[in-house]
């Protein structure tokens, strides 16, 4: 592919709810393009792309695919980002380096939940917008409708560039706003123009003219020459397109039928004439607030957006260009790790297959293989000029599981599996817990985790099997005691000789394990107080009396024995952990569980069913606030055993709907009754 400048550049993004068609959309305009010379079904399994073995399986987008065009003499780059709410890591990094997103709207399913959270994302970044309305084909569409909910949901910046001509079965082709003309299409994608039907020409006017209202405001001088002409010229209504496009306050729409290529050529028309180019997006700024813009003779600023392994050439880092040139076979420089990387041959990629290139200008994307210390979201910069992007920030994972390998000694190999995979896929989380020991493996929600180990079979030959998830309990005394610490054995030889005295008890929440040294006389030498001290530290790890972690203790030691030749370090140790056997016989224990800050984001319709399910896990409210557009924040404060499923409950709740974000609080005493049920059934575990 040839080298194109920065103002023939336009980088967009397709995303929308799953299933609303945006792999079979990328498949058309490669088509139209002659990018490729067929036309791939997913229903085949020969989509470019979605071409990972579990795509293919599960017929759904699993990772952003990046697959370039050419369309009068533009260079599109597409970025085919997931649709499903287990995938939107994805999603976010490739909004981040995109400078248009295309929301993929179905004609006959409407607005859905996944696109909803695609646009406030994208009003966060002050992304540009258009929409295509696809499947109105098919039974049951309807381009009205969907308007409608559009302009509901997103307000009056909605403006129709395109009517369908025909409906469902019937539709054939469009009615160009603009230029106030019909297209119909054949089967293979030809246009033919033909006269606007007569019952068509009074909505065209009645759209027309709402879209001309709308351009017209975008510059006082054109307004005040609409105000006087009542019409613009169609280089004043592309130009103002552009202007508003551009701004985030005009959201063209388009209408088609992808598997049908058609309409698909009317946007990508309009993405050329009026879309943004790396020149029209604001300058990128740094972490410390220096800015450059996207032109060639900046020095290079580029961010790695998605990283993946090859089977052939080994890891892959994608990356936007934001300023200078990147070019091949020489040295560049990750600014974030501060590290010379080597860089051989600097590509595209179309799916799975590679396109060289000499270099990757501003504004544009492409890849390089084997850069051994660049990971996703780091920055590769000129090192004479050196600057940091803002990391790509990966989504709070929300669902842990409990994994170990099925075959014993593969523990090696899982590790490794997994920490290539989380190279790949920022959104995963993995942590060893020290307290439960066990290894957990957090995500998005069930399938992102489901496929995560589908892909550790696949690639890595470790199979691994999800084992019941331990909360990780703590506990603490529940009053105060005098305790006596005893080992002592003497019989022959060199024996063992240490006795404590200590006086325990419970501290504020968060103030940690205290120990304090009152020993006068002698009573202990000095060399011998440590060893208690590590005895009881080593009795409160294990959890005396219960098997969870002991926190929040004062321990004072003020008495005790020794004997000059039988003591030792060993039975000091014994002695410090018997006697906080003996405290916890006397001071008594308590229960202490994990809870977590949850905020629920849901359509106020549900808020009163998400605070009664929040009750019921033994939640406690702690207020609503109103987010505008008629949705609500539901916060609260629930035990940490209550939600560990939640990402997977509040789906069904609200129909994927509600989004939820959470983040540990703190430590507090379980109630008895339950406290019971967690302390039989861990004793029922360790038997």
């Amino acid at each position: 592919m040839k080298s194109y400048p920065t103002e023939n550049i336009r980088n967009i993004v397709l995303v929308g709810h799953g299933g609303s068609g945006k792999t079979s959309l990328t498949e058309a305009m490669l088509f139209c393009s002659g990018a490729t010379t067929r036309l791939g079904k997913i229903t085949e399994g020969n989509t470019v792309s979605d071409f990972d073995e579990e795509e293919i399986r599960k017929g759904v987008s699993i990772s952003t695919a990046l697959a370039p065009i050419e369309w009068q003499d533009h260079k599109i780059n597409i970025l085919d980002a997931p649709g499903y709410a287990d995938y939107i890591g994805e999603l976010r990094a490739a909004m981040r380096v995109a400078d248009l997103a295309v929301f993929v709207v179905s004609g006959v399913e409407g607005l859905e939940v996944q696109t909803q959270v695609a646009w406030n994302y994208a009003t966060e970044l002050g992304l540009p917008r258009v929409i295509f309305v696809n499947k109105l084909d098919r039974e049951n569409s309807s381009f009205r409708r969907t308007l409608d909910q559009l302009r509901d949901v997103f307000g009056m910046g909605i403006a129709p560039l395109s009517l369908p001509l025909g409906r469902e079965h019937d539709f054939r082709g469009v009615i160009s706003v603009i230029d106030a003309g019909a297209f119909s299409y054949d089967e293979t994608g030809a246009v033919s123009e033909e006269p606007v039907p007569e019952n068509r020409k009074e909505r065209l006017e009645e759209v027309r003219t709402s879209l001309l209202d709308s351009v017209a405001e975008t510059n006082d001088e054109l307004l005040e020459r609409y105000l006087e002409s009542g019409e613009l010229t169609r280089d004043e209504i592309v130009h103002s397109l552009h202007d508003g496009l551009s701004q985030a306050t005009i959201f063209p729409v388009f209408v088609g039928a992808a598997t049908k290529l058609i309409g698909l050529d009317r946007m990508l028309d309009a993405i050329v004439a009026a879309g943004p180019s790396p020149l029209d997006r604001p300058p990128v700024e740094s972490e410390g607030g220096d800015t450059r813009s996207s032109k060639p003779h900046e020095p290079l600023s580029a961010l790695v957006f998605k990283t993946t392994s090859d089977p052939y050439v080994g890891r892959v880092s994608y990356f936007r260009v934001y300023s200078g040139v990147l070019k091949g076979e020489g040295t560049i420089h990750n600014s974030s790790k501060r590290i010379d990387e080597r860089v051989g041959h600097v590509f595209t990629m179309r799916g799975k297959n590679q396109e060289q290139l000499d270099e990757v200008v501003a504004g544009d994307i492409g890849a390089a293989a084997k850069l051994v210390h660049t990971v996703t979201g780091d920055t590769l910069a000129d090192k004479g000029a050196p600057m940091v992007l803002p990391t790509i920030e990966p989504p709070e994972p929300l669902l842990p599981k409990a994994i170990a390998p099925k075959t014993k000694g593969d523990e090696d190999k899982l590790m490794f599996g997994l920490q290539r995979l989380i190279e790949e896929d920022p959104a995963l989380r993995l942590e060893r817990n020290d307290e439960t020991h066990q290894t957990i493996l957090w995500g998005m929600g069930e399938a992102h985790l489901s496929g995560i180990l589908e892909r550790l079979k696949r690639k890595f030959n470790v199979e691994v099997e999800e084992v019941p998830f331990k909360v990780p309990y703590r506990s603490t005394l529940r009053g105060k005691a005098d305790a006596l610490g005893r080992h002592v054995k003497q019989s022959g030889g060199h024996g063992q000789y240490g006795i404590c005295n200590v006086r325990v008890e419970p501290v504020a929440r968060g103030e940690g394990f205290i120990f304090v040294d009152k020993i006068f006389g002698g009573s202990i030498p000095n060399q011998w107080i440590p060893s208690v001290e590590k005895g009881v530290r080593a009795a409160l790890a294990n959890g005396v009396g219960t098997g969870f972690n002991m926190i929040d203790v004062k321990v004072e030691l003020y008495d005790g024995k020794f004997h000059t030749v039988d003591s030792s370090d060993m039975a000091f140790q014994l002695a410090g952990s018997q006697a906080m056997r003996d405290a916890v016989e006397k001071a008594g224990v308590t229960l202490l569980e994990p809870i977590w800050t949850v905020e629920v984001l849901v359509p106020e319709e549900f808020t009163g069913d998400i605070m009664g399910d929040l009750q019921k896990r033994r939640g406690i409210p702690e207020g609503i606030d109103p987010l505008g557009s008629g949705r609500q924040i539901v916060r609260a404060k629930v035990p940490f055993a209550e939600v560990t499923h939640y990402a997977t409950d509040l789906r069904s709740l609200t129909g994927g709907q509600g989004t939820f974000s959470w983040s540990f609080s703190h430590y507090q005493e379980v109630p008895h009754d339950h406290a019971q049920k967690v302390l039989e059934a861990a004793k029922a575990a360790s038997s």
